[in-house]
């Protein structure tokens, strides 16, 4: 999956794969987390956040099924 980079001190880059609903982060320590049936509209306003850590730790962490793949 193709991820875009972003500029943040928690998060290095994320992709997302509409048709699954899959949203992949990579965090700046290196890990990739997979989050499940994550809608759209909510990696639209990940990635208009201005703070795109503090965003991902509110509304994405602990509220979508996870999964660690690298």
């Amino acid at each position: 999956m193709e991820r875009i980079p972003l500029e943040s001190e928690a998060l290095a880059s994320i992709g997302y794969d509409l048709a699954r609903h899959l949203l992949e982060i990579e965090f700046t320590n290196g890990r990739i987390y997979q989050y499940f049936d994550v809608p759209r509209t909510e990696v639209e306003r990940l990635l208009a956040a201005r703070s795109q850590g503090a965003y991902f730790s509110e509304r994405v962490r602990d509220h979508y099924r996870y999964e660690q793949v690298h």
